[in-house]
């Protein structure tokens, strides 16, 4: 049977070509790594999406089970999970992070 929990996150990751899980609101983050996140993202100027999950322990529970990532924030790129900026750094100083955002938003 579905879970109407990992459906709803589902549907979230579909709508958002880059989506942060994390604690608060863009207006005020209520940690110091998803306000790290949205800097990471602003620098680069395409449109993201930060949903509060510190509310809601069911839904952090299915995110964790989802991607097999313990902490907030967790962040998704076109449909897929590239953890938080522990993973989103190193990839950044590679030059892998404009491409991926390119690709992601190459049509609108």
């Amino acid at each position: 049977m579905a879970d109407p929990i990992e459906d709803e996150i589902q549907a979230e990751i579909k709508k958002h070509k880059i989506l942060i899980y994390g604690k608060g609101t863009k207006a005020m983050p209520q940690c110091g790594f998803t306000r790290e996140t949205m800097q990471f993202f602003d620098k680069y100027g395409y449109p993201y999406e930060l949903i509060d999950a510190l509310p809601n322990p069911a839904k952090r529970e299915a995110l964790t089970r989802m991607t097999n990532w313990p902490t907030l924030p967790k962040v998704f790129i076109n449909g897929k999970f590239y953890g938080d900026t522990d993973i989103l750094d190193p990839m950044e100083k590679k030059g892998e992070i404009e491409p991926l955002l390119k690709e992601a938003f190459k049509n609108g």
